[in-house]
């Protein structure tokens, strides 16, 4: 029962690990044109900072089976 709580975290956390205001360089380029000088920034919507923000994630919580 732990592995399935820790997989429903996992998934929550690559989840939020998209959410970053980070694009790779050749998107950019295949979205705005070879002449445009953007941003990477510019196609993430949702900015995340590790330092700064925690996503308190906790896994959803499971009945106890030793109370029986």
């Amino acid at each position: 029962m732990n592995e399935k709580r820790k997989f429903q975290k996992k998934k929550k956390l690559s989840k939020a690990n998209k959410r970053t205001k980070w694009a790779p360089v050749w998107t950019v380029l295949k979205k705005f044109g070879k002449g445009k000088r953007v941003h990477p920034s510019r196609m993430t919507k949702i900015k995340r900072n590790w330092r700064r923000t925690k996503l308190k994630i906790k896994p959803r919580i499971m009945k106890k089976h030793h109370l029986g």
